[in-house]
């Protein structure tokens, strides 16, 4: 299965020159990965690269539709919990 790059992507070339693969291409509105070239590292890393670099957490999805990156992945603060600071923020 390959991964996929979603709305949301910001086309900020972090990614492109990581994969091993060549997969990912420039495209609008937003990168694409191309699924027939994209190994998911495989044999090359132990962590996909893309994944590792992307600064837009819940963009880069698995072949399930799972984000690889997902929310507090970048921050390391669970998405409750931040989700529970903005609104004791927001009720100030």
């Amino acid at each position: 299965m390959a991964f996929k790059i979603i709305e949301g992507c910001v086309n900020c070339w972090a990614c492109a020159p990581l994969c091993p693969s060549q997969a990912i291409v420039a495209a609008k509105p937003h990168f694409l990965i191309d699924a027939h070239s994209c190994t998911e590292c495989a044999g090359d890393y132990a962590d996909p690269q893309c994944a590792s670099i992307c600064p837009v957490e819940g963009v880069i999805l698995d072949g399930l539709g799972v984000p690889v990156n997902p929310p507090g992945s970048l921050t390391g603060i669970p998405p409750e919990r931040l989700a529970a600071a903005r609104a004791e923020i927001r009720a100030r």
